[in-house]
């Protein structure tokens, strides 16, 4: 007696209706994720991408203030503004100014937040919430609270750092009003009021790097410096990449204290390139100062570029 033996089913034959309600769920949930995203994409659209889709075109053209009732009136001038910017001696001297802020207040800035995170870490043990707050306090401070403090400080006759370099015998220079002091003056309130967030990124990066590497360093007679600079910097290179990244971008479009303090002055010393762009933006002057606004998004991105390219992970 033979017995025959059924042909085996198609491959996912019996899966299919499985598959199917899979597919259909994925759908579903599609549909769902794109509804709810809806809003956000409607306002995105409508807040922020028709907005620079604009000022870039607006950066090719003539537009100023008189021609906002006749948008279709403005001239065509193709990369003009961005060769009349590139020329324009104020704008080179804003250029310079924001090269001088961000070369000095960058590293100057990630120093001192790193100084005071491994304080924090390893050196202060009691109060440490108390020390955390005075230090974080800065960033969350009113600009123009801050300004005040820092005018009655820097002022030339009866402000408190001249007086204590009085004590010396020192004679202080006019910090706001010389050309020489005006930047390094508003470099050193830039970190003091930055320097807490920094603090705090760092500050997480520390405490994540395992302290049973440091115990074996010791043991094999490592200094505590060499220890820092060994285990603790390299483990914590993505942080600092990170702190460097966000601080040089915030730093690239400083505005509020030359526009507080010194008004772009003496002699233009401090103006930014930001401050510049507002200015012009003021005068009616749109099409350049759209185009002194890419420029310095494009900064912005070298700069940033640059750092990644230094600070990354080695592989």
């Amino acid at each position: 007696m033979t017995t025959t033996t059924a042909p085996p089913a198609p491959a996912g034959a019996t899966t299919a209706p499985g598959g199917r309600r899979r597919r259909a769920a994925a759908r579903a949930e599609g549909r769902a994720a794109w509804l709810l995203a809806l809003p956000f994409c409607l306002l995105f659209l409508t807040f922020t991408l028709w907005p620079v889709l604009q000022s870039l075109f607006m950066s090719f053209t003539d537009t100023r203030s008189r021609d906002l009732r006749t948008p279709f009136a403005v001239n065509v001038v193709g990369v003009e503004n961005y060769t009349r910017a590139l020329s324009d001696p104020v704008f080179r001297k804003a250029m310079l100014n924001t090269a001088y802020f961000v070369l000095v207040g960058v590293p100057l800035t990630l120093v001192v937040a790193l100084a005071a995170a491994v304080a924090l870490d390893r050196g202060i043990t009691r109060l440490r919430g108390i020390f955390r707050l005075g230090f974080y306090t800065p960033v969350i401070t009113s600009i123009v609270a801050v300004a005040v403090v820092w005018r009655f400080l820097l002022e030339t006759d009866y402000g408190l750092v001249n007086t204590v370099l009085g004590w010396v015998g020192i004679d202080g220079p006019n910090w706001l009003g010389d050309p020489t002091w005006s930047m390094p003056s508003l470099i050193l309130m830039a970190t003091w009021r930055n320097f807490g967030t920094g603090m705090i990124i760092f500050l997480a990066g520390l405490q994540a790097v395992p302290w049973s590497l440091h115990e074996a360093a010791a043991i094999d007679g490592a200094s505590a410096w060499k220890r820092f600079r060994h285990i603790t910097l390299p483990l914590m290179r993505p942080t600092i990449l990170f702190v460097s990244v966000t601080t040089g971008i915030g730093y690239l479009q400083f505005f509020e204290e030359p526009f507080v303090l010194t008004s772009g002055g003496p002699l233009n010393s401090t103006k930014s390139m930001s401050m510049y762009t507002y200015e012009q933006f003021g005068f009616g002057n749109y099409g350049y100062a759209a185009s002194i606004s890419y420029i310095i998004f494009v900064l912005v991105a070298v700069v940033t570029a640059i750092q990644f390219r230094l600070l990354r992970e080695e592989k």
